[in-house]
């Protein structure tokens, strides 16, 4: 997708609190029916942020993190 984000457009929230994953971004991100997608909450202090992700992608990202995080402890202890 790219480095940048990209706009998809506006969708509403209907009664029942679903939206449609507009047909550009399911191609993008290649969601197809079926697949399940993981809803995130912003970073810190932008908790009305969501992202949306398909299951494999955040899979990827917890293992990076797992991989990870005795480094990004050093680096958040030292900063203290």
């Amino acid at each position: 997708m790219g480095d940048c984000p990209k706009f998809f457009g506006k969708v509403p929230v209907g009664t029942k609190g679903q939206i449609v994953i507009p047909a550009e971004a399911r191609k993008a991100m290649n969601i197809k029916p079926g697949d399940n997608v993981m809803i995130i909450s912003g970073p810190p202090g932008r908790e009305r942020i969501i992202s949306v992700m398909p299951e494999e992608e955040f899979g990827k990202f917890l293992k990076f993190f797992e991989e990870h995080v005795a480094s990004f402890k050093k680096a958040v202890s030292k900063s203290k």
